[in-house]
């Protein structure tokens, strides 16, 4: 079993991001699905940004650590610390407060990457990502940068391209969703956290 800590979109809180903290729950892992936008959910991109934009960045990485911090209250403190997972702008946001928890037990990264600092290391942390081939907000040459300075910051990193889908394909809501494709990554996804245990 893990704690996970799961961030949602640029769209807000959505019922796709409910029902992966179900499936995750069903898996036997504890999870924790903070809404960063406080209930506001957008129908664009355009407009998911605007509330991000408004509540600012590093405001949304401290409410993205203070869930972690909710997650495992109470835990040993040299226990195994969260997995952090998201979904496009929630991945990146995982993924800078994932880079910056030297307890951090694992990085599940649905749909979005972040920038990585220079001197960031981690300490063999296992990464996965799942992205759709072509992806408007993760070119390849962007990935592929991304890939490399994540091995060299000590990452174990596993990634996994879907052909044909689009940027959120995991949500059955939206014209993006890709049913086959949304399967293999959960399959994907719990196999990787089964074998963080």
């Amino acid at each position: 079993m893990a704690d996970i800590v799961l961030v949602h979109s640029v769209l807000g809180l959505r019922p796709a991001v409910t029902e992966a903290a179900e499936r995750l729950r069903a898996a036997g892992h504890r999870v924790e699905a903070p809404d960063l936008f406080e209930g506001r959910i957008s129908q664009t991109t355009e407009e998911g940004r605007e509330v991000a934009d408004g509540i600012g960045h590093e405001e949304l990485l401290r409410r993205v650590a203070a869930a972690s911090a909710r997650l495992t209250e109470g835990a040993a403190a040299d226990g195994p610390g969260p997995v952090y997972a998201g979904f496009s702008l929630g991945a990146a946001l995982a993924q800078t407060v994932a880079m910056n928890d030297t307890r951090a037990r694992g990085l599940l990264l649905l749909h979005g990457t972040a920038d990585i600092a220079e001197d960031a290391a981690v300490d063999d942390l296992p990464v996965q990502l799942h992205v759709a081939d072509p992806d408007p907000f993760e070119p390849h040459d962007w990935l592929s940068a991304w890939y490399l300075n994540m091995r060299r910051s000590g990452a174990d990193v596993e990634v996994y391209r879907y052909q044909g889908a689009g940027h959120l394909f995991t949500d059955p809501e939206l014209p993006d969703h890709d049913a086959e494709a949304t399967e293999r990554t959960w399959r994907l996804a719990l196999a990787f956290l089964d074998e963080l245990d």
